[in-house]
């Protein structure tokens, strides 16, 4: 069992910058990657980014790309998010994810379906 905690979320101007943080306990080695979903009222649960352990790899939507950046701190056993740049459109609940499997392509790490294990989200709301 993996356990994921998210933190950071909140309210800010467009522009402005924020910076999630999800910890995770229990058997934390197990995980091969972790992700960071996002989901607006109204609309599907959309990927944002992932780290993938093997080939230490990181992936992000288009959407974010350049703006955000994934990074972990394998001895707090934490994943941090840092938003810069942000849109109205960013607005969401961000859920952080843990993976427990390898997959052949790690783009499918783009897709909720490899996740094994989800946080309870924290909300961002950035205004115009």
């Amino acid at each position: 069992q993996v356990q994921l905690v998210e933190s950071g979320g909140g309210l800010v101007q467009a522009g402005d910058s924020l910076r999630l943080s999800c910890t995770a306990s229990g058997r934390t080695f197990i995980t091969n990657a972790m992700g960071w979903f996002r989901q607006a009222p109204g609309k599907e649960r959309e990927f944002v980014a992932a780290s993938i352990r093997s080939g230490s790899s990181t992936y992000y939507a288009d959407s974010v790309k350049g703006r955000f950046t994934i990074s972990k701190d394998n001895a707090k056993n934490t994943v941090y998010l840092q938003m810069n740049g942000l849109k109205p459109e960013d607005t969401a609940v961000y859920y952080c994810a843990a993976a427990l499997g390898r997959l052949r392509d790690n783009s499918d790490y783009g897709h909720t379906f490899p996740y094994d294990y989800w946080g309870q989200g924290t909300q961002v709301t950035v205004s115009s």
